[in-house]
């Protein structure tokens, strides 16, 4: 043994260094992970053929060994860690050489690579990587940040720290447009820190309030440290509770658990909506508490400039917060006493299958104990009888196909059981009646008028859809029928867009924030998956970018607000029309919509295309594509080096050597809490994505195999994660702040800012683990 440690051990060090050194080297991150995989076994290979690494290996020929096993242990839970007293032989740690070590790395890393970046399962949720790099630095590079600063600075600077929060309120709302640290630490670097020098800030709680709120997109979704987490995760918690299944003597996972071991991107953003908001709500109250206990460090700042609309607080009251809490509320209210509901009388042709017990009980004996252990003794009792009822009634029905009169049964069921009112009527004069009620309340010395008539459009549709439209109604004849209302509704609306574009604060705000809800929306609701949610995003980000470089250039930007609209018309046929023309018998009004469909389709891909060439000629477009493929193909080479790596640590051992080491603590919460420490540990030295990419497949299996939940596991990771780039000496957040930074702004001046800030992550990782709920109940409520 070289140095009394043990080879795997040596190992291990070998390839930290390599890698720690490779980064020191001042190559590319990407090119230097790979570097350090070749180095790292080819000094490993050189030192075992030398005979210097040996491993101390359990002897597995004992008898001690034997009566172990005997005793019950699983032999993959046998390690020397937990039992130090059996004997252990000698071997090295490429147990037949190098050679047969390197010619199977080559192999699997083909494999690999075939799997997880060319043409794997994960290849469609890592396009979504690309086009939310594209979506964030589109909408950096049209000054979206600026206004947004602008703006919020005016809302809050009257508040003591109110610049503080003001920054803190744009770093969120930048997480969930952009998504990226390096241009929105930049960004509010350039605009902001000035602003809060000038006006006597603290230097440290400026720098640290900028760099901690821009790293809030790591956190937020849609964030692509949980893209690639969670396309990682759930290949890890997947293979882990199958291992898990077969150690407790079960066939899988499914019967094991009674449950599917899945989780995906789009639940991991649920699950981080509310960590990132309390993040970011404890940012905002710590700037404020220091505010007031320090004033000369943040005073307030008042702004003289006004939009010179006067507002009473009754008006505010009615109009900003009483008429729409009052219509969100009377919608609930429908929905839940079935006033307002589907209207579909779409039946299906098919039956439904019976439902199954909620736990398979045809199992081995060593299977039924393990679940019963489980699920507890009366979780099986329940499924057993579950399972004898159902085998009592001639076992689980299939599903089989209705005939004529239960299929006219099944319509007319549906006919008496509609709402008065459909939920796409209701959805929609709800919102265009919000939007009437802020503009009432926007410009209370406005002409009334044309709002008043907008109202009347929304209580006539209303009294249409109640009177008139029935659930046999066709979508035709419902579109002919609230023609007149929907145009009235639309007059009024056109009125208060403009009444709402006069102020600053929805001028500002409005447009990136109907890209969130459309792009978050889509995703936390179920609808779509990430990679089509991405498209989305960063189709509409070039369509914003552009309109706003038309409006630079004192242009019209009737085309791109047209092409806006054209996705909006072509959402809302697809909803109402059936649109598949494919059918024996389509009637005119599908053939109508499908065609209208296909207009608003290709007028949408024009517009996007001419915002395409305003973006290129402005030359904002270049760039744009330029830093896009540099940030993504950054992301697949440091993937591709990370799997190198890996491959190394596993040729000689050290995978299953660290595994054994965390499996030999009985508490998973303790394994959990040493795998967190070395996380934060390592952030000091590593940037995230090595983390993810290198730590994670290794400690992946213990952390996953267990009975946390998966959801709150990779949240905690990617809380833990989110403090690497605030953590010196290597925090990049901190180095993109210091290349902005002002000359009387020193290095140490940012250190200590971020001191409170990384205290406060580490506090919200405390409060994630007393608290889970904060990580689930989302998921738990949209899934429910």
């Amino acid at each position: 043994m070289l140095f009394g440690l043990d080879g795997v051990e040596i190992g291990l060090i070998i390839v930290f260094l390599c890698l720690f050194g490779g980064i020191l080297s001042g190559f590319p991150v990407a090119f230097a992970i790979s570097g350090a995989a070749v180095i790292s076994f080819a000094i490993i290979a050189s030192l075992d053929g030398s005979g210097l690494l040996i491993h101390e290996a359990i002897d597995t020929s004992t008898q001690a060994y034997s009566d172990v096993l005997a005793g019950g242990a699983h032999p993959d839970s046998v390690s020397h860690f937990r039992y130090p007293d059996l004997p252990t032989v000698g071997v090295p740690v490429f147990p037949q050489g190098w050679e047969v070590a390197l010619d199977r790395n080559i192999s699997f890393i083909v494999n690999r690579m075939n799997e997880r970046v060319l043409a794997g399962q994960s290849i469609e949720t890592l396009l979504a990587v690309l086009m939310f790099v594209m979506m964030g630095i589109t909408l950096e590079r049209s000054r979206i940040a600026e206004d947004l600063l602008t703006t919020m600075a005016k809302v809050f600077g009257p508040l003591p720290g109110g610049l503080a929060v003001s920054i803190v309120v744009v770093g969120a709302f930048l997480a969930a447009s952009t998504g990226i640290v390096g241009a929105t630490v930049v960004t509010m670097g350039l605009l902001a820190l000035p602003t809060m020098l000038k006006n006597n800030y603290s230097p440290e709680l400026a720098t640290g309030v900028i760099a901690a709120s821009g790293t809030l997109g790591q956190i937020i979704p849609p964030s692509i440290v949980i893209v690639l987490l969670g396309t990682l995760a759930g290949d890890l918690y997947s293979a882990a509770q199958e291992q898990r299944a077969q150690e407790a003597g079960c066939s899988d996972a499914l019967t094991y658990l009674g449950e599917a071991a899945v989780v995906s991107v789009g639940t991991l953003f649920q699950a981080a909506l509310l960590p990132g908001i309390m993040l970011a709500l404890l940012y905002a109250l710590y700037s404020f508490g220091y505010a007031l206990l320090k004033p000369h460090n943040a005073p307030p700042v008042r702004s003289e400039e006004s939009d010179g609309e006067i507002i009473t607080k009754s008006d505010a009251f009615l109009w900003l917060l009483g008429a729409p809490i009052g219509l969100v509320a009377a919608t609930i209210l429908a929905v839940s006493f079935n006033v307002a509901g589907s209207q579909s009388t779409v039946v299906d042709s098919f039956s439904d299958a019976s439902q199954a017990a909620m736990l398979r009980t045809n199992v081995s004996e060593q299977c039924q104990q393990s679940m019963i252990d489980l699920h507890g003794q009366d979780r099986w009792d329940s499924a057993v009888a579950q399972q004898q009822e159902i085998d009592d009634a001639g076992g689980v029905q299939q599903s089989r196909a209705l005939t004529l009169e239960e299929l006219a049964a099944a319509m007319e069921e549906k006919i008496d059981n509609a709402a008065p009112i459909g939920t796409g009527v209701l959805t929609m004069v709800v919102l265009l009646g919000i939007v009437l009620a802020f503009a009432r309340g926007i410009a209370p010395s406005a002409d009334r008028r044309p709002l008043l008539i907008g109202g009347i459009g929304v209580v006539l549709a209303l009294a249409i859809d109640i009177l008139v439209i029935g659930p046999t109604t066709s979508s035709g004849a419902t579109f002919l029928l609230l023609a007149i209302p929907v145009a009235l509704i639309l007059y009024g609306c056109r009125y208060a867009a403009g009444l709402l574009g006069q102020n600053q604060l929805l001028r500002v705000v409005f447009p990136p924030l109907v890209l969130i809800v459309a792009v978050l929306g889509s995703i936390l609701g179920g609808i779509t998956n990430p990679t089509p949610a991405a498209a989305l995003g960063a189709g509409g980000a070039i369509l914003l970018a552009a309109y706003r470089k038309l409006q630079d250039e004192e242009k019209s930007g009737r085309v791109i607000l047209m092409a806006a609209f054209s996705v909006l018309i072509l959402i809302l046929i697809g909803v109402n029309f059936d649109l598949r023309v494919s059918r024996a018998v389509v009637p005119f009004e599908d053939w109508v919509a499908y065609f209208a469909a296909q207009a608003a389709f290709l007028f949408a891909m024009f517009g996007i295309l001419y915002g395409c060439w305003v973006l290129f000629r402005g030359g904002v477009l270049t760039p744009v594509v330029r830093e896009t493929a540099k940030v993504t193909s950054m992301v697949f080479t440091i993937l591709i080096g990370s799997q190198l790596l890996n491959l190394v640590v596993i040729s000689f051992g050290g995978e299953h050597y660290i595994q054994q080491f965390l499996r030999s603590f009985d508490n998973e919460l303790t394994v959990f809490l040493i795998v967190m420490l070395v996380l934060f540990i390592l952030g000091f030295v590593l940037d995230f994505l090595e983390i993810i990419y290198i730590v994670i497949p290794i400690v992946g299996p213990v952390i996953y195999g267990g009975t946390m939940d998966p959801k709150w596991v990779t949240i905690m990771i990617a809380v833990n994660l989110q403090t690497s780039f605030l953590t010196p000496p290597f925090g990049f957040a901190l180095f993109y702040l210091r290349g902005v930074a002002p000359p009387e702004v020193t290095t140490g001046h940012i250190y200590r800012g971020i001191i409170p800030f990384v205290l406060i992550q580490v506090l919200g990782l405390a409060l994630l683990w007393l608290f889970p709920w904060v990580v689930t109940i989302v998921p738990n409520l949209i899934g429910a």
